[in-house]
């Protein structure tokens, strides 16, 4: 079969065929570079507020400090739920391999849940702090604690509402090249925000606790 195309020249099938997966792999390289830039935007956002917050830690201005306030009990079982959800979605990459829809629906299922308890948990912890007059207007170690973990919790929401998206696409779409790649880039984006928590959790609670 040929396909003629007028005053230029013509393409066999095949060589149809091999340019259009020429120009998707083209398209998800881009697609996966723009990601990883993405991140590193990220990484220098958190670096700031981590830097900003190392400064203004001890500037309690007459309010609570950490060990007033942290219940590391409490945020151990945070801790506990953001870094199982990161292993539940190991389980989605390997379900999506083995290209069982299912199972893919079930540990991204799991994940949501998991990361939807780490917020719930954050957003009481938050709750009762502003309630017993620590906000973030207290002091300036108190601004720059919510802007720390706040802005991670934000980022942790975003993942949700992409992994919400994700369930219906693969619903709707089933588990295509298009839908594959874009669960690979939610991995990225999933387990570094389990590292990003790791130093949140090491530098805010328990160095603040001490």
């Amino acid at each position: 079969m040929r396909i003629d195309l007028p005053g230029a020249y013509s393409l066999s099938a095949p060589r149809l065929a091999a340019h259009g997966h020429h120009g998707a792999a083209e398209q998800a390289d881009r697609a996966l570079f723009g990601f990883w830039l993405y991140l590193m935007s990220d990484c220098v956002l958190f670096g700031s507020v981590f830097a900003t917050f190392a400064v203004l830690a001890n500037n309690y201005a007459g309010g609570p400090t950490g060990r007033d306030i942290f219940n590391l009990d409490y945020v151990l079982v945070e801790t506990f739920l953001l870094l199982v959800s990161s292993v539940t979605y190991g389980f989605v990459m390997l379900a999506l391999h083995r290209s069982s829809r299912a199972t893919v629906q079930l540990w991204l299922g799991v994940t949501f849940l998991l990361g939807l308890g780490f917020i719930g948990m954050e957003l009481n912890e938050f709750h009762h702090l502003v309630a017993e007059g620590a906000g973030p207007q207290r002091s300036a170690f108190l601004s720059a604690f919510f802007t720390l973990v706040g802005t991670h919790g934000l980022h942790v929401t975003s993942g949700l509402v992409w992994m919400a998206v994700m369930m219906v696409q693969i619903t709707r779409r089933g588990l295509g090249d298009a839908v594959a790649r874009r669960l690979g880039l939610l991995s990225l984006f999933w387990h570094f925000l389990d590292i990003v928590w790791i130093g949140v959790f090491t530098l805010v609670y328990l160095m603040g606790v001490l």
